[in-house]
């Protein structure tokens, strides 16, 4: 018989362990078996009556402790120096615990009043409870300005970076901040606007050379238009929002739903759980819960925060910052699924039979608390047989269901047949000066599909819903390839030895037995790039076309409304739909639909372009350094001017300018993607691998020049070489500087 825990170790226990409360959890820490659960049962009901715990649904949490995850307000340093915080929202009966901020060196510079969210850890000192880590402030709205200062006799003058506009900003000697002659420069507004004269502006930071790696994504930000200061308007609606209650919501606390994201996430949208389906009805089958932050409850239609939700249309990542759709108190606090905190959501129940498929649902909106927020790669450790101290007690209860749910969706994946392409993506790791470290490539792991899978079922029965209740939405819309670029993937296959059925309706398992075809042979990446380059871009639009690259018929976006203006609309609709509050589908919404369609998917495809023309920079400024080098990589694009190669080692993308191949004509094919050389034969097409010598890095336009050294292993034909004693320098320059002015065009033409 195992000792039964005194009432202090139990206390003890939950208030180390804020995530595991439950009685099971407080039963398995303790090893309590059998009707030795009476007496503990006992036990904590007392605590319960004495004050110490409150009970809610099946869990037990000390009504006078802090979440893990909190808002707080900076207060006034104290004597020493020494930052202290309180927290927004405290329940507790006493005096609200004081928080010691324990900054890092790169944290930002906090002043009193400041609403910042920590990550808070209970302490035992006489001055302060808690210690708190800055994840990030939030609700501050200075007018930032992004330009190129100028020195002058006064102080200095900064010049815009967009295009254009003239208008510049003056900066007095006291507000100069160190910046020097010809650096870029983040500023803010110094003092109201006036009638005369230019605006003034303080100098908030020094990005130095416009072309280093620190202003790469600001650059692309500005360039592209994305808007990345909220109005105060905006952030005055933001700051006002409480956490929503329960009400008439569903309570959904007591399931152990987790999230499951990278490890660098920078919000948590969606949770899930599953569990073995008890029904005898349903042998071998699940049930799998997905809750989604409900964004709806604090964007309602109309509002300063919905106009620029719209207008944004969605969140833009960069490998050193994210400009978010929404601000801050709600992307990264009340509408984030952190641990341990109650948060609003709309959650679907999807049932799935031993096969995989889903045979109901039911939406609902509810009221939920996170049981744990992990990442990818522990939780593909833990199934592995390697869990850390974290998802070790979650193996049972959350993290093998979640497995064996996701191992039946294959069955199902299996005879549905997406489209399945095999095309890795880049990580830029950077230092925290915002130089590139390395760049990786992503781990694709169970753990990513599982979540994935799920997430489209959930937006499989958003779509299949509304249907049923005759409610206009946003599908997601992804039609099949056009004849045009279907026929050249055909003759590329069939130049590679591979057969692309003809005469029949086209469906994904045509293209993957395609692919199947090529896996593991020379061609496997060129079939890969050149299927992905048949594909249509995918788009949102009130008329359901099908999505072909998932072989769905009903599509549409429920499952990021942080990020994606388009899910709001879906969470309304669905609101609207079931009579679920008056922040539903507005008249003015669906009037707008077709437009809103139009205009979220050129947000969407303006986001892409600017992180790739970022991606681009960060490459260049990382190959900068690496000029002569040589590198293996795959012809990835063929133009008249001369072929585009992705290197192996980054996936960047450089030109081989044509006139530097060789003292030949070469005969560009538009139709086959081959460019040939009359005199030598030398043929280059997609896919074909060549080692090429790095000529040149242009981190402020993102180019790449390269030289061409060997073709599938082989050295170039002599006469195509450079013949010695006769450069061509004339000649390649005006080649740089032509492909330098086409380059932009043609890389989003072959996006």
């Amino acid at each position: 018989m195992k000792r039964i825990p005194s009432k202090d170790e139990i206390l003890q226990w939950i208030s180390d362990n804020p995530t595991l409360t439950s009685k099971r959890d407080i039963s398995r820490a303790f090893g309590i078996k059998g009707a030795d659960r009476i007496d503990l049962k006992r036990i904590l009901r007392e605590l319960e009556d004495e004050g110490h715990l409150t009970k809610r649904r099946k869990t037990y949490r000390d009504p006078d402790k802090l979440p893990p995850v909190a808002v707080c307000q900076v207060e006034e340093p104290d004597a020493d120096g020494d930052l202290y915080a309180k927290p927004m929202e405290w329940q507790g009966e006493g005096d609200e615990p004081r928080i010691l901020l324990v900054m890092k060196s790169s944290d930002p510079a906090l002043k009193p009043g400041d609403r910042i969210l920590a990550r808070l850890s209970e302490v035992k000192d006489p001055d302060h409870q808690y210690e708190g880590r800055l994840i990030r402030r939030i609700g501050t709205n200075p007018v930032r300005i992004l330009g190129v200062f100028r020195k002058t006799a006064e102080g200095g003058r900064i010049k815009p970076i967009d295009k254009g506009t003239d208008k510049e900003w003056t900066v007095a000697t006291a507000d100069v901040n160190g910046a020097k002659d010809g650096e870029l420069v983040e500023a803010q507004l110094a003092g109201p606007k006036t009638r005369m004269g230019l605006p003034k502006a303080r100098v908030v930071a020094r990005l130095g050379d416009p072309t280093a790696p620190k202003a790469v994504s600001l650059i692309a930000i500005h360039q592209h238009g994305i808007p990345d200061a909220f109005p105060d308007a905006v952030i005055a609606e933001a700051d006002s929002a409480k956490p929503a209650p329960l009400g008439d919501r569903e309570d959904l606390r007591h399931l152990p739903l987790v999230t499951i994201d990278p490890a660098d996430a920078r919000d948590h949208d969606d949770a899930i759980y599953a569990r073995a389906d008890d029904s005898p009805k349903n042998p071998g089958g699940h049930v799998v819960w997905v809750a989604i932050a409900d964004v709806a409850h604090y964007v309602a239609p109309g509002t300063a925060l919905d106009r620029e939700a719209r207008n944004r249309g969605n969140s833009s990542y960069f490998p050193d910052r994210v400009v978010p759709m929404l601000p801050d108190r709600l992307s990264g606090d009340l509408c984030s699924l952190h641990e341990g905190v109650e948060r609003a959501c709309m959650a679907v129940r999807l049932v799935l039979n031993e096969q995989g498929e889903k045979i109901s649902h039911r939406f609902t909106r509810g009221l939920m608390k996170s049981h744990a927020t992990l990442n990818y790669t522990e939780v593909q450790q833990a199934q592995d047989g390697n869990p850390n101290e974290k998802c070790a007690p979650l193996m049972e209860e959350v993290i093998a269901p979640l497995y064996a749910a996701y191992e039946t969706t294959k069955l199902a994946r299996g005879q549905r047949q997406p489209l399945d392409l095999d095309l890795p993506e880049r990580k830029i790791i950077l230092s925290e000066d915002g130089h590139v470290q390395s760049v990786n490539f992503y781990d694709r792991f169970d753990a990513h599909k599982l979540v994935e899978e799920f997430m489209i079922q959930a937006n499989v029965a958003a779509a299949e819903e509304l249907n049923r209740l005759k409610r206009p939405l946003l599908f997601r819309v992804h039609e099949e390839p056009s004849p045009e670029k279907l026929e050249a993937l055909r003759e590329v296959a069939q130049a590679s030895g591979f057969t692309l059925a003809k005469g029949q309706v086209l469906q994904t398992r045509h293209l993957n037995n395609l692919l199947g075809q090529a896996e593991g042979s020379e061609f496997d990446e060129l079939i890969n790039i050149s299927t992905l380059r048949s594909m249509q871009q995918a788009y949102y639009n009130p008329i359901n076309f099908g999505h072909f690259g998932l072989a769905l018929k009903n599509y549409a976006h429920f499952t990021s409304p942080i990020r994606r203006y388009s899910d709001l609309i879906v969470h309304r609709a669905l609101i609207s739909g079931h009579g679920w509050g008056k922040d539903g589908l507005s008249p003015e919404d669906i009037d707008q639909l077709e437009a809103t369609a139009q205009h979220i998917s050129d947000t969407e495809r303006r986001s892409m372009m600017a992180e790739r023309d970022t991606t681009d920079r960060y490459l260049a400024s990382y190959l900068s350094e690496r000029v002569g080098n040589e590198f293996s990589g795959r012809i990835a694009g063929i133009q008249r001017f001369g072929a585009f190669v992705k290197l192996d080692e980054t996936g960047a993308d450089g030109l081989i300018p044509i006139s530097s191949i060789g003292a030949e004509y070469f005969r560009f094919d538009g139709d086959a993607q081959t460019i040939t050389g009359e005199k030598t034969g030398l043929k280059l097409g997609l896919g074909l691998p060549v080692t090429v010598r790095l000529s040149e890095a242009v981190p402020v336009t993102g180019g790449l020049m390269l030289e061409l050294i060997e073709v599938d292993g082989k050295a170039l034909p002599r006469s195509s070489g450079r013949k010695r004693g006769k450069s061509v320098p004339r000649r390649a320059n005006k080649a740089r500087h032509k492909a330098a002015k086409v380059k932009k065009k043609v890389r989003r033409s072959r996006g």
